[in-house]
């Protein structure tokens, strides 16, 4: 196998483990991390006041990153010019492929959410922001379930 051929595999291989390291936590209301599951939370019940749709933003890792930049600079580095001109080329391809990366991992960890007031049966107001993956309309009678400092709104 020849040496570019094989960098490419390797940038491959590589650029895949660390787009693996892209996965975000999920912010439902129905998802329970390990963690979570067999403690008990404070139930309670109120009315939703209003609704906002928000974007969740989950955290850069670098992870796409690293990868456009492998991926860039084999490509370009492999594939333009030779001697100093593929070197210069590996450059410009691996920052223009880390720009790449980061903004793909950027619009990769974005998630539809909702911004949920609601006033509670004592009067109390709260506002929970949480994945957009059920329904809320203002007037609707919620569940509020709390533990650890996580609070998830439900029917």
């Amino acid at each position: 196998m020849n040496n570019k051929l094989r960098g490419g595999a390797v940038a491959v291989i590589a650029s895949a483990t660390l787009v693996a390291g892209c996965a975000t936590q999920s912010n439902s209301n129905s998802v329970y991390g390990t963690g979570q599951a067999q403690h008990e939370q404070t139930v309670r019940y109120g009315v939703v006041e209003g609704v906002r749709e928000v974007t969740i933003q989950g955290g850069q890792t670098g992870a796409g990153t690293l990868a456009g930049s492998a991926i860039g600079g084999v490509a370009a580095g492999s594939t333009i010019g030779g001697g100093n001109g593929a070197v210069a080329a590996g450059i410009l391809g691996a920052i223009l492929g880390g720009i790449a990366g980061s903004a793909t991992e950027n619009k990769i960890n974005q998630r539809r959410g909702l911004e949920i007031t609601v006033r509670l049966e004592n009067g109390e107001m709260r506002a929970i922001t949480q994945e957009a993956d059920e329904v809320f309309r203002p007037g609707d009678r919620v569940r509020l379930l709390s533990a650890g400092g996580v609070t998830r709104i439900t029917h």
